[in-house]
């Protein structure tokens, strides 16, 4: 049964003003929605282009009222909202992903427990919820990474250890949240694919990119990624899969791990992802428009890559002593296209901006990039 279009200019909702919710809300001005962002505060890159900001928190009843009066369907733009928030939403309007979905993906427990019951390959872990969970010395499982089951990204809420007395440590530290501990694996290559699946359950795929992190944090992404084409297609069917089989409908973000010729699930984000942000000058549609066509049913758009690319993203450490970086430098690169984000404060590891380049060569892509990269006093 085909679906019934939300047309424009009806008014969507986003839950959550970050550079993610800000984007969403570009790419929806463009087709000619408006949107309202719900977010706490008052500054947020999202809340000061959108058309209406409730400055309230997630869970705050009267905001939640106004915005399912106001809003003919909503979506979130990172996956800590409170899930009860989402099924509030869902009673009198259509939310997209579910709030099922997203409860999934801001657990890691429940996340690599519904991952490997899937069928899809996982790295070695165990479930940590007392002290006495963290196994001996001898355990194959270290060295490793212990995770803390919610609210960790961008490598918070994560510690490397070898030892049962440094896991203990950690998950002292972590104020005995329930964790995940996972086998640190020799990586070959990180790797991501963003997808969007409509409600008829139609999936398509954007390129798989090659990640490369830096303190944790997400620092250069390369498009496409300099791996086989088996891998990649690989990379993609689980990603698939994995839609399919949480019954997903929206923009979802799959980051894998390559340990020689296999190809493992890392997690998952249920949202457009930083991993995907070249895809807003290197591919037909970008994955924010994908979020907006999957949230009221229009037909999924192209997500066909037309220049090679490569994504750097720029940190508060860029502004050295509080120094506003040199953009002159980064403009002087003609196939470069610079996206900040509108942040008030400048801090270390503080996502501030990413800047994309494209090109025919995927070298010289790359060559251009780590230029401009080194110019904007990024990584060192």
């Amino acid at each position: 049964m085909k679906e019934k279009v939300i047309p424009a200019p009806a008014m969507l909702g986003m839950l959550g003003g970050g550079q993610l919710g800000r984007f969403f809300v570009i790419a929806a001005h463009e087709m000619g929605y408006q949107v309202t962002v719900l977010d706490p505060g008052s500054n947020s890159p999202a809340g000061k282009i959108a058309d209406v900001h409730i400055c309230a928190d997630y869970d705050d009843p009267a905001a939640l009222t106004e915005m399912a009066k106001t809003c003919a369907a909503i979506t979130t733009e990172f996956e800590n909202v409170p899930a009860a928030t989402l099924e509030t939403l869902a009673q009198s309007v259509t939310v997209r992903p579910s709030a099922a979905s997203v409860a999934i993906a801001q657990h890691r427990v429940l996340e690599k427990n519904f991952i490997k019951e899937a069928g899809l390959p996982v790295a070695p872990f165990a479930v940590i919820e007392k002290a006495e969970d963290l196994p001996a010395d001898d355990s194959p499982l270290y060295p490793a990474i212990l995770k803390v089951a919610r609210f960790g990204y961008d490598g918070k809420g994560q510690a490397r250890v070898k030892t049962r007395a440094e896991a203990i440590a950690a998950f002292d530290d972590f104020k005995q949240e329930d964790c995940v501990l996972e086998q640190m694996m020799p990586l070959d290559l990180e790797v991501s694919v963003v997808l969007v699946r409509d409600a008829q359950g139609g999936v398509t795929s954007f390129p798989t990119v090659e990640n490369q992190h830096l303190n944790g944090i997400l620092d250069i992404s390369i498009a496409p990624a300099r791996c086989s084409d088996l891998v990649k297609a690989r990379a993609q069917g689980l990603a698939e899969k994995l839609a399919t089989a949480l019954d997903y409908v929206g923009v979802l973000a799959v980051e894998f791990f390559l340990v020689g010729n296999d190809i493992l699930v890392n997690e998952i984000a249920p949202r457009p992802h930083n991993s995907g942000h070249y895809t807003i000058d290197a591919c037909v549609s970008n994955q924010f428009e994908q979020q907006v066509r999957a949230l009221v049913g229009l037909p999924v758009g192209s997500t066909a890559l037309h220049s090679k690319a490569v994504m750097v993203n720029v940190l508060g450490d860029s502004w050295v002593d509080g120094v506003e970086p040199a953009w002159q430098k980064a403009f002087a690169h003609t196939n470069l296209k610079l996206h900040l984000y509108g942040k008030p404060e400048a801090r270390k590891g503080r996502k501030m901006g990413h800047f994309t380049v494209i090109d025919k060569d995927a070298k010289a892509a790359l060559n251009a990039a780590l230029i401009a990269r080194g110019e904007l006093n990024i990584g060192l």
